[in-house]
């Protein structure tokens, strides 16, 4: 037997439990102030949508991986897919304007107007200060159905100016241009049809980057000669109103594409409804606007914020796209679309930095009246008062407390901007009253309890 004393056994090092708690890259939780001011902005924007006749839908948060392929062209890089779950291959929705195609291919509807507010997800590079998450909400208004030119698009125009009016949040503009317009001036200036495509992803661009990138970006990486994106550079810095659109039919290399001579009659209509419809100081025929989507077939655009110090770039787009629900239908019969998606998220952004510098103090809950007592032993008065509001539907609470202090309670009232307070006392109780505050000015009326509701809705103004 050895001598040597035997080594104790070094227990394993225990792995530490504690999980980093943060959210993921690209994502955000929403505390009450923000998801008051959320719940706000959506509520205003579900209010136009309704203005104007828009129907609700909903659509599942993953879609088929084949729904989603080859619609986003570049795009389709940033969507998020599934790992295999009982033999279907899946991904989260890149946006909701596809998943609206496949809903009106699947279910074989040829007119809808609608609206959905949801949330969609991109593997995108986030940019928290610039309200660029890889989960967002998006706002869209899409009319799907055979009507006549620019009716339709110019009404969802339209729609956008009054959601950005709404919701006031900085001066804005509404660029606008053609896909025709586009894929004409290419073949005017000589792209070949199959570059099309992945030259508009480089005009998209210059919104975030100067021309001399974007041209560098097509001569070095998409081939094309120099000569060639020297005359894309002289138009697709152009920008201006209907004008510009008279002045581009007169444009001998330009009109030599039947593309885009249709492109510019469609915008001189466009821009002949929105002048009835009083917003053509706030709509620009930009040039550049190419929207990099693979989808849109005729006019695009996209809203943007103008006041200086706002770097959030667009806050929504869209566009016409003809051709995406036939690319669902067994038939594949074509099912024309135009929509507008409001990227609200940009705007949350926006709309909580100017809160915060004008220090205005967010309401969290929507609560009227708050039950207070003023000495002890009365919880159960205040929950038969609680009781008696709740049930004529007046929004109300009381301290779950059993003995409360009342100046707490007041001060509750105060900080919550609750606009009235019924206050219970022996004396109240004794005589069959209660004492009803305006807590803003502090005055105090004695009420007769079988009148509070009454006397509450009065206050609120509430009709009975």
């Amino acid at each position: 037997m050895s001598n040597e004393q035997e080594k104790p056994q070094e227990k394993p090092q225990e792995k530490s439990s504690k999980v980093q708690l943060k959210t993921p890259k690209g994502t955000r939780d929403y505390g009450p102030e923000h998801t008051a001011i959320r719940n706000d902005v959506l509520g205003r924007i579900t209010e136009v949508f309704k203005r104007h006749g828009a129907v609700n839908i909903d659509t599942p948060i993953f879609e088929l991986k084949d729904v989603l392929t080859g619609k986003y062209g570049e795009d389709s890089k940033l969507i998020y897919d599934l790992a295999d779950q009982g033999g279907e291959s899946l991904s989260l929705r890149y946006d909701l304007t596809v998943p609206f195609a496949r809903y009106l291919a699947m279910n074989k509807i040829t007119n809808i107007k609608r609206y959905q507010i949801a949330k969609v997800y991109r593997r995108d590079n986030p940019s928290i200060t610039r309200g660029r998450y890889r989960e967002f909400y998006q706002c869209d208004y899409d009319i799907a159905g055979q009507y006549d030119e620019m009716i339709p698009e110019a009404e969802c125009v339209f729609v956008a100016a009054e959601i950005m009016k709404t919701l006031d949040a900085g001066n804005f503009k509404v660029k606008v241009n053609h896909r025709l317009l586009l894929d004409g001036l290419f073949e005017s200036c000589g792209v070949p049809t199959e570059k099309f495509r992945t030259i508009c992803s480089s005009v998209d661009k210059l919104d975030k980057s100067p021309w001399e990138e974007v041209k560098n970006e097509m001569i070095n990486e998409k081939c094309l000669s120099e000569e060639v994106a020297n005359k894309i550079g002289v138009y697709v810095q152009m920008n201006g109103t209907d004008e510009l659109v008279t002045a581009l039919f007169k444009d001998e290399l330009l009109t030599k594409s039947k593309m885009a001579v249709q492109g510019l009659e469609s915008m001189k209509l466009f821009f002949e409804y929105i002048k009835v419809f009083g917003i053509e100081d706030l709509v620009s025929f930009d040039l550049s606007l190419a929207r990099g989507l693979d989808y849109y077939t005729g006019i695009i655009y996209e809203v943007v914020l103008l006041d200086k110090g706002q770097s959030v770039g667009s806050v929504a787009g869209g566009g016409r796209y003809d051709n995406l629900v036939g690319m669902f239908h067994p038939k594949n019969k074509t099912i024309p679309c135009v929509g507008i998606s409001i990227g609200v998220e940009r705007l949350f952004t926006v709309i909580e930095a100017k809160l915060a510098k004008e220090k205005q103090k967010i309401r969290t809950t929507e609560v009227q009246v708050f039950v207070a007592a003023a000495q002890k032993n009365l919880v159960e008065h205040r929950m038969k008062v609680c009781k008696d509001l709740w049930n004529a539907g007046v929004k109300t609470e009381h301290s779950y407390k059993k003995n409360p202090k009342l100046l707490v309670q007041l001060q509750h009232c105060e900080e919550n901007a609750i606009p009235l307070a019924v206050i219970i006392g022996e004396e109240e109780v004794a005589k069959g009253v209660v004492k009803l505050r305006n807590v803003n000015t502090r005055q105090e009326e004695e009420v007769k309890r079988e009148d509070l509701v009454d006397e509450v809705f009065k206050r609120l103004n509430i009709k009975n």
